[in-house]
């Protein structure tokens, strides 16, 4: 098998193109390997459909059983599962309890409470919890822990 890559800086969006006899395993794992890092998720809401740029998100969080896109003071309706957008945004997002994963980049501080439990303080504004079930993962994750 041979191939080629370019590198272009004039190049507006990056481009993966196969040329194959057949599908074989290999390029299999390519598209699983693209379709897992595809990190294109659309909002509804206000009778628009909108591209959620995932680098903006603060987090995604469940709220009366709806999944909802935080953006500084915004909630956008996302019709996907929580744990789907988990596995698709897995490398800069963070499951910080049962309802919510978190953009690590859009984190600002954290509180420690009287009762021992981990308050997130967004960019935006908005507030959740570290659940005890996640906090070593966080912790981990964060570099605060080996």
């Amino acid at each position: 098998m041979e191939y080629e890559i370019k590198i272009d800086p004039l190049c507006k969006e990056d481009k993966i193109l196969i040329i194959a006899k057949n599908k074989t395993p290999l390029i299999e794992e390519i598209e699983n390997i693209l379709n897992r890092n595809s990190k294109t998720i659309m909002g509804y809401g206000d009778g628009e459909i909108i591209k959620l740029d995932t680098n903006n998100v603060e987090c995604f969080t469940v709220e009366d059983s709806k999944v909802y896109a935080i953006i500084g003071n915004s909630h956008i309706r996302v019709k996907e599962r929580l744990y789907v957008i988990e596995e698709m945004l897995e490398g800069v997002f963070i499951k910080i309890n049962q309802s919510c994963i978190a953009n690590i980049k859009k984190i600002k501080k954290f509180e420690s409470s009287f009762g021992g439990a981990i308050r997130v303080i967004f960019e935006g504004g908005h507030k959740d919890y570290v659940s005890r079930r996640q906090l070593k993962t966080v912790k981990e994750r964060l570099g605060l822990i080996k």
